[in-house]
């Protein structure tokens, strides 16, 4: 880096008199001086190139990919320690050919950095080839100044990976990516479904109808009967109001027959019956979804004493909207190997949304407080000078960490220990502290059930009820002491 600084300097001097002198010199001594700056050029361009490969690589069984959309840069070591760079393109093929090119070259482990999803294909051929693939967070290497071409990235993050500095990111094995696959496409078809419902409010608003708002759920039986007749052509309030049983609903025959006598236009019964079709085809696409789910569960089912899979029971309770037809409880308990529904705010959708995206082997992080931490749910102070100047404020989106802070949103409404400790944090300290810190909570609960497999137990949460009433009047007498009162013990 001396050098180079020193280089550049000699290098902005003589550019300086070339431009100040240009006038006065003859052709000779010019010429002389363009060829002085050009070398100089050229030792600048050797420095920084020879800049990045200038640590000892201590594994030579290793190589580095700098991903991108359409090209791949690899740098890696041959069998006789030689580093090679390999510039590969994104074809299906090429990154077969590359990973037989590299298990020739005696590479048993692979470092990747990317963005978005381009790593995920490269990802699955390297593991499936029997490749040790660390996937590195950009944020953990790329700090480092003069390494800014995809040749210097991929040396770098090669140097790195091979001196044993980089942290792999945490990638759930095939079958739990393959749930959250399916996870992720039946959600994205859940909404799409609501917004259909919302396009359905309108048209009725439109048709000046208002059985939408007698009726508390339009997606239920009765509601879905009236839309589909509405847009079948039948308008009659009578005849509506006769196709469904008015007594399981709460409004009155006079205000139903009033809500329904409506202005019906043509294109507005043209608009409903396609919007239904639309609606009609997210709900099956959902269905199908589920089977898929369905299918990745029982694979996932640990084998009996006997060597045989469990057969999980179907579900016999009533299905809401939007919730799942199959037996979720039944098959997490049997995969878990606990029952982690019983934890407060959490239900069998939120435990298949964290599990798809964690797994089940917890030995990945050592603590809760490493799982916490990977979660984005801990504190991350900023010290200087051992005072505290603040925290850090990250974001994430990993699913995982949504569950848990959508469990802890519901905490304000429960009875029980956890509800009890959410309310007076919040009243400390504020709502979004007091969320993020049961988010935490509820994760630690879960990753200590999981990995010990143990039951959960609301005991361990009680909060010592005197120990509490001890330091809020020990809180008093302090207060009371600072303005000169002193506290006395009255009997009621």
């Amino acid at each position: 880096m001396f050098f180079e600084k020193n280089v550049i300097g000699v290098y902005n001097k003589i550019h300086y008199h070339v431009c100040k002198l240009n006038f006065y010199l003859y052709s000779s001594e010019f010429a002389l001086l363009y060829l002085l700056t050009l070398k100089c050029k050229i030792m600048i361009k050797e420095s920084k190139s020879e800049f990045s490969l200038n640590m000892p690589l201590m594994d030579s069984c290793c190589a580095a990919i700098d991903v991108g959309s359409t090209m791949m840069m690899v740098s890696y070591s041959d069998r006789d320690g030689k580093q090679n760079l390999l510039e590969v393109d994104a074809y299906t093929q090429s990154l077969q050919e590359l990973a037989t090119i590299l298990k020739e070259a005696g590479v048993v482990r692979v470092g990747m950095e990317a963005t978005g999803v381009y790593w995920i294909v490269i990802y699955e051929i390297l593991e499936q080839e029997g490749f040790a693939v660390t996937l590195v967070n950009a944020k953990h290497f790329k700090n480092v100044e003069a390494q800014k071409t995809d040749v210097k990235d991929c040396q770098w993050l090669h140097q790195l990976h091979a001196n044993g500095l980089l942290r792999n990111s945490h990638i759930a094995k095939e079958k739990f990516r393959e749930l959250k696959s399916y996870l992720h496409e039946r959600k994205i078809l859940q909404s799409q479904k609501s917004d259909t419902l919302n396009r359905i409010h309108k048209l009725l608003t439109l048709m000046n109808v208002k059985v939408q708002h007698l009726i508390s759920d339009i997606e239920g039986v009765a509601g879905m009967k009236l839309l589909r007749a509405i847009a079948s052509g039948i308008t009659d309030a009578e005849a509506l109001l006769s196709l469904i049983n008015i007594n399981s609903l709460k409004a009155e025959k006079e205000d139903l027959l009033k809500s329904l006598n409506g202005i019906y236009k043509e294109q507005y019964l043209k608009i409903l019956k396609n919007t239904l079709k639309a609606y009609d085809f997210f709900k099956e696409a959902m269905k199908a979804y589920e089977q898929d789910i369905e299918e990745v569960l029982k694979s996932l089912l640990p084998p009996n004493e006997e060597g045989t899979k469990p057969v999980i029971k179907k579900k016999t309770s009533h299905t809401r909207k939007n919730q799942y037809r199959i037996n979720l409880k039944g098959y997490l308990n049997h995969i878990i190997g606990v029952d982690t529904t019983k934890i407060d705010g959490l239900d069998e959708i939120s435990i298949l949304d964290i599990i798809s995206v964690t797994g089940l082997d917890m030995s990945k992080w050592p603590t809760e407080n490493h799982f916490s931490s990977w979660l984005n749910l801990s504190p991350r102070p900023k010290i200087s000078g051992g005072k505290v100047l603040g925290h850090e404020k990250r974001f994430t989106k990993n699913r995982a960490t949504q569950a848990f802070r959508l469990a802890a949103r519901t905490m304000h409404k429960q009875k029980g220990p956890l509800g009890h400790l959410y309310r007076r944090l919040s009243a400390q300290k504020g709502s979004k502290k007091a969320n993020k810190a049961l988010a935490r909570k509820l994760a630690v609960i879960f990753y200590n059930m999981v990995k010990n497999q143990t039951e959960y137990d609301k005991s361990k949460l009680k909060v010592d009820n005197e120990r509490q009433k001890a330091k809020r009047i020990s809180f008093l007498q302090k207060e009371a002491s600072k303005y000169g009162f002193e506290l006395q013990k009255v009997t009621a």
